[in-house]
């Protein structure tokens, strides 16, 4: 029982540290454009990513809890996959880099079940899913940019810029609200379905007769909401300077364009059971939206670095969790 506390506690560290690390998606557009002060807007966007509960099913977390076979499945090895996830997290966080927290926790759960049973072990349909939605995420987030940001050019193109950015001042606290309920309802789901990974392997949850995958506690809802929250509260202030200010130079009607993108993204992958990434959607958005301006108003060099980043995560929280679940293994604990 006292191991089974502890990978819930670890589950919620990476819960809180997927907040402030992908703080920036939510926020990162809102704070560039002076919409909202940081302190203002790490608030609105806790508050929202709270209540996404409220909103979205817990499909996604139960397509997670069944990525791996449940035979294989032991407490040490969602402990490996979580120290995984959450050291990549960390470490792109120092260097300022907004990788996928949901992407290095698969990658560490993969890892781990990968040094423990072999490629065997992982749902092979689920994990091409996923891994065909590192692409699809972000270009369907990068062409809603550039639709969305063209349409509203063409409807208030001829009045003043100043009016413009006036009206979608008010009109980007909508969009960001839309997208940290996005960004809660994907993403604390996948911490619910490594919780309720362990309680199948701890035999405190069972999977019913003919279902895929356990249904998810509602207090397991809730903790992971709230982690989350109070994650993004604290902020993540290296990758917002990145997400914000580096990529593409936004102004109010900018950021909104980008953030209805990706909320209308991630309410797709959302519904549909699909983990995606956050971070891949919400860049593909900016950079679709920078676009529309011109094709250099996009700092090429930023992206390079940021993609390098997403291709590196899965195969990095892999081996950073392999290594931990051999450690343990060799130390009698698995």
């Amino acid at each position: 029982m006292t191991a089974l506390v502890c990978i819930i506690a670890l589950a919620l560290a990476f819960d809180f540290i997927n907040g402030f690390h992908d703080a920036a998606n939510s926020i990162a557009t809102v704070v560039s454009t002076r919409v909202l002060s940081p302190r203002w807007a790490v608030v609105w966007a806790a508050f929202f990513n709270f209540v996404a509960f409220l909103v979205f099913s817990t499909h996604v977390a139960g397509n997670i809890a069944k990525g791996v076979d449940p035979h294989v499945v032991t407490l040490m090895l969602v402990a490996s996959g979580l120290v995984g996830a959450i050291v990549w997290d960390l470490l792109t966080w120092w260097w300022g880099l907004p990788t996928s927290s949901s992407h290095a926790l698969l990658g560490g759960l993969a890892g781990a079940a990968i040094a423990k049973a072999g490629v065997h072990s992982l749902d092979a349909p689920f994990f091409k899913k996923t891994g065909l939605f590192i692409i699809v995420s972000p270009v369907v987030g990068a062409v809603l940019g550039f639709l969305i940001m063209s349409l509203v050019k063409a409807a208030f193109g001829r009045y003043p810029q100043r009016m413009v950015d006036k009206s979608f001042r008010k009109m980007q606290l909508l969009s960001a609200a839309l997208y940290s309920l996005g960004h809660g309802g994907n993403d604390a789901q996948k911490t619910m379905g490594i919780i309720a990974a362990a309680l199948v392997a701890a035999h405190k949850l069972t999977v019913p007769a003919g279902a895929k995958g356990p249904s998810i506690p509602l207090w397991v809802v809730l903790v992971c909401h709230a982690a989350m929250g109070l994650g993004t509260l604290s902020g993540g202030w290296r990758i917002v300077k990145t997400m914000g200010m580096k990529i593409a130079k936004l102004q109010p009607v900018g950021g909104f364009s980008a953030e209805s993108a990706g909320a209308a993204t991630l309410a797709l992958a959302t519904f549909g059971g699909i983990p995606v990434s956050t971070t891949h959607t919400i860049t593909g958005a900016i950079v679709g939206v920078g676009t529309t301006t011109r094709f250099s108003a996009v700092r090429w060099g930023v992206a390079g670095r940021i993609v390098w980043a997403w291709v590196l995560t899965v195969p990095g929280a892999a081996a950073i969790s392999a290594t931990t679940w051999y450690a343990l293994h060799l130390a009698g604990l698995d």
